[in-house]
């Protein structure tokens, strides 16, 4: 019953695009939503008066049907709303039709009305896995955006801009591994960089022109690492790119790929979590075996001895966590 419960709701969840924002006027509608997990990717917004309730009726704006599925989020640019799903494969019904048919979306929709704006199909790059598991589906890396361009990940089909009209500008290759629980890290803009964690197309952590594609810088050593990158600002105006894979939380300069420094998590299983910052420090949780780490950014080499706060057995497998007010 548990399985069937959640290939309902993702189905559900997949075709239909709610919209909330729109149906509370206190609610902050200048805010922008440009990355997976929002503003810094820290799940945090400043929005104030949004619902917490809602039904088929109460607090819904507009619903638009999507032309397929995805497990990414959408992201919010202005007036406008991107997100990805994919089509004419493995679409949820008895027969999964033929893999070379495979297309993934790139969506752009209005956001006061939910109207589809652009919709831009993609082809996959062959061969693809015949079956992701558990439902994941093909298109569950979240877009990111700037005032130029919207950027996607496809996996070993690549990384994509498009302009805010829906015209692609580039395509970029990552590597080309592929995975029974397919790709899902999300791009995360640097200045005038996309940075991308190829940990399932390459072990590699990926630097990429905004305005080219063109490979700036590449990290390998990327493994069993599932989460977004993240951020960090330090101290004297710096900022650290940090990421977590087995046994580790590495941290990287965003704008060369030098490492910085590395810390042992104990966690000795994939990581799926993406990280969160506060104050300098970066905390990891995540891996199958749970366990959960603080971590002071800002040192240089190995860090284990001397900046790692603290250390718990527990933690999440999946899901990413929040810091607020002292607690995560």
């Amino acid at each position: 019953m548990k399985k069937a419960m959640y290939v309902s709701l993702f189905w559900m969840a997949c075709i239909i695009c709610w919209a909330l924002a729109a149906a509370t006027p206190a609610a902050d509608q200048a805010a922008d939503w440009p990355q997976f997990r929002g503003p810094g990717g820290l799940g945090l917004s400043g929005a104030k008066g949004l619902p917490v309730t809602w039904s088929e009726q109460l607090n819904i704006a507009w619903k638009s049907k999507l032309p397929g599925a995805g497990t990414s989020s959408p992201i919010v640019l202005d007036n406008r709303i991107f997100l990805t799903c994919y089509t004419d494969y493995g679409s949820g019904t008895k027969e999964k039709g033929d893999l070379k048919d495979l297309k993934r979306h790139v969506l752009c929709l209005n956001r006061g009305d939910g109207h589809v704006l652009w919709d831009k199909a993609v082809a996959a790059d062959l061969p693809e896995q015949e079956r992701i598991r558990e439902n994941h589906g093909y298109a569950s890396s979240t877009p990111a955006a700037d005032d130029q361009r919207v950027y996607v990940f496809f996996g070993k089909s690549g990384v994509f801009a498009f302009d805010h009209g829906g015209r692609q500008l580039w395509r970029a290759e990552t590597g080309s591994r592929i995975n029974g629980w397919g790709s899902a890290a999300s791009p995360v803009l640097h200045k005038d960089l996309v940075i991308i964690n190829a940990s399932v197309e390459s072990d590699s952590l990926i630097a990429l022109d905004k305005r080219t594609g063109k490979e700036v810088w590449r990290a390998g050593d990327i493994k069993e690492s599932w989460n977004t990158p993240l951020l960090v600002k330090v101290a004297g105006g710096k900022t650290e790119l940090a990421v977590a894979v087995i046994k580790k939380v590495l941290a990287f300069d965003p704008g060369n790929g030098q490492p910085l420094w590395h810390a042992d998590s104990g966690i000795g299983w994939y990581m799926c979590p993406s990280a969160v910052a506060h104050d300098g420090i970066v905390y990891s949780i995540g891996g199958r075996t749970g366990g959960a780490l603080a971590v002071r950014a800002g040192g240089r080499g190995d860090v284990t001895g001397s900046h790692v706060l603290w250390r718990l057995n527990k933690g999440s497998n999946v899901s990413s966590p929040v810091y607020h007010d002292g607690h995560l």
